[in-house]
């Protein structure tokens, strides 16, 4: 019997068209594995990055600004708004140390604006110690380098703290701009007075949320809170980010902020 011509250059076309499905079903159904694969090589490296837990005032824009700093670096952070007072105080910090957050990394402590690179080299070093602090809010750390301050990066240090209470330094961080240098320094009669940033001006009711440093006469650590303001506040701008200088005092009905000054960048 003879085969048509038309009919015997059909069939390898069938043939060849055959195989091309089979080819494409089967890369289609590898799909799924090479996607697991994937993503089975992409997840040691995102469960190697660091986990740290912050525990911070809700209104606390510099503690935000810090957690970011850390999540630029790789850390994965949860974040607790529910103030850090309670478990900076579990956790046996020393209120001489204490600063605006507080977070839990590698077990370790790490009390305020503690810059990622010191606190990469904590869990890489692994020191017997309780962890980390950078006391009050130094402005230029990370959180506290906004543009509001104008490039000024003042002095401070990172320091160890030992589970006695003890602590040393572990890392100095210099001062850097000619603005910080040419500020005189405080004299007798300023003392007393702390440094602030405005979160909220409420003009009506006189209250004034501040986002301040260490509070010496009164023993505060470094936070955020509500003072009232009984003296005129005239010709102030008291607009949100405006740092200040003031006098900290307490009364029966809570903290009152006197002797208002704006810090001019």
């Amino acid at each position: 019997m003879t085969v048509p011509a038309s009919a015997s250059a059909t069939a390898p076309a069938s043939r060849r068209a055959w195989l091309h499905l089979a080819a494409s079903a089967m890369a289609f159904a590898a799909m799924p594995c090479l996607a697991r694969a994937a993503t089975a090589t992409a997840a040691p490296a995102a469960s190697n990055a660091p986990q740290m837990e912050v525990w911070k005032d809700p209104n606390c824009g510099c503690c935000n600004d810090w957690v970011e700093h850390l999540r630029a670096a790789g850390f994965r952070v949860s974040v607790q708004d529910s103030g850090n007072a309670a478990v900076r105080q579990r956790l046996g910090l020393p209120p001489r140390l204490g600063s605006c957050h507080t977070a839990l990394v590698g077990g370790y402590l790490v009390e305020g604006h503690v810059p990622a690179a010191d606190v990469q080299r904590l869990l890489r070093d692994k020191p017997q110690a309780l962890g980390l602090a950078v006391p009050g809010m130094p402005i230029g750390s990370p959180g506290m380098d906004g543009a509001v301050y104008g490039g000024r990066r003042d002095a401070y240090d990172v320091l160890l703290m030992a589970r006695d209470g003890s602590s040393s330094v572990f890392t100095h961080y210099a001062g850097g701009s000619a603005a910080t240098a040419a500020e005189p320094s405080p004299g007798p009669a300023d003392a007393d007075l702390s440094d602030g940033e405005v979160v909220r001006w409420d003009a009506a009711a006189k209250r004034l949320t501040l986002r301040h440093g260490e509070l010496k006469r009164l023993g505060m650590a470094a936070m955020t809170m509500v003072f009232r303001v009984p003296d005129s506040t005239a010709g102030l701008q008291l607009s949100p980010g405006t740092r200040v200088r003031f006098l900290a005092e307490q009364d029966r009905s809570g903290l009152v902020a006197r002797r208002i000054e704006v810090v001019k960048p």
